[in-house]
């Protein structure tokens, strides 16, 4: 019988910022900046798209992006410029495996998930590139994604921004412009759920915990970064699950009530045909949310 123990954690709310805008986001050593669709300046002779090996890709995203962390990966793609005499890496995609396959079944029940369906989880473009670039890139990446077979790519746009403990703005919110740019089907809301933040701003996942409470694969890793923000070690034989419980509110992690990305869904094909022939577990929904939801009552 598994015994109820009660959450010791703060509870925090956080306002949402649009869905949909003008604005490209772009990020440099975890800082994320802006660039307006309407500065232009995209020029694809300057540009190629490769794949990456994940080492360096690896590299690449846990520099630049906000949560200097890095997803299960199937696939990853390199955006280059090539401009100049030196070959650039300017941003990077990467194509991987969500925690559970519900993520691609549920969205897309005809493909097989992970080999006909991925998530794109990571896409992180340097300040340099001009408005537009995703667009190229992502179109790119697909070409190449379907020509290996992947017929389907669900992604996540989360409009709820991260604040670190002291306030201080690390991820304002994915805007999600792309996705309506490139004709993904909005497929509504991912369920809504509590998360801990902690006080770098950045998500301690509930896949992560569970990695602890079970002592599975890559649980020391999950530790030591709680221990590196402040958490004791644990104990010769403490129970890991009291020991998490413990470290989280040493750190002073927050509990976030989250409504839910918004997820977005692509069919892939070469014909209109054939993307529409690929079929839709979720409703279609009209109109793209374009503002936040109101601010619950109370929390």
């Amino acid at each position: 019988m598994t015994r109820h123990v009660q959450d010791p954690l703060p509870f925090a709310a956080l306002a949402e910022t649009p869905t949909l805008s003008p604005w490209c986001q772009r990020w440099d050593r975890g800082h994320h900046s802006w660039r307006h669709l309407r500065d232009g300046g995209f020029d694809a002779r300057r540009y190629e798209v490769a794949p990456l090996d994940e080492e360096q890709a690896k590299a690449f995203v846990v520099t630049h992006h906000y949560s200097h962390s890095y997803p299960a990966a199937k696939v990853q793609f390199g955006l280059y410029d090539v401009s100049g005499p030196v070959r650039r890496l300017s941003g990077v995609a990467v194509f991987g495996v969500p925690v559970s396959s519900s993520v691609l079944t549920r969205p897309l029940p005809d493909l097989r998930p992970f080999s006909q369906s991925v998530e794109c989880s990571r896409f992180v473009l340097l300040p340099q590139c001009p408005g537009n670039s995703e667009s190229w890139f992502l179109a790119r990446c697909f070409h190449a994604l379907l020509a290996d077979g992947i017929r389907g790519v669900v992604s996540f746009a989360d409009p709820v921004p991260r604040r670190t403990s002291t306030g201080v703005l690390v991820m304002p919110g994915h805007v999600g412009t792309i996705y309506a740019a490139t004709n993904a089907t909005y497929a509504g809301r991912a369920t809504a759920r509590t998360v801990k933040l902690l006080p770098d701003g950045t998500i301690f996942n509930g896949r992560t915990a569970q990695k602890i409470r079970r002592q599975e694969q890559g649980c020391q890793y999950a530790q030591e970064q709680l221990i590196a923000l402040g958490a004791p070690k644990p104990q010769p034989g403490a129970d890991p699950a009291s020991w998490l419980r413990e470290a989280l509110v040493a750190v002073g992690a927050r509990n976030v009530r989250h409504r839910g990305a918004h997820r977005w869904v692509f069919r892939l094909g070469r014909t209109r045909r054939a993307r529409e022939a690929i079929r839709l577990g979720l409703p279609a929904l009209r109109p793209f949310p374009k503002q936040p939801d109101p601010e619950p009552a109370s929390i």
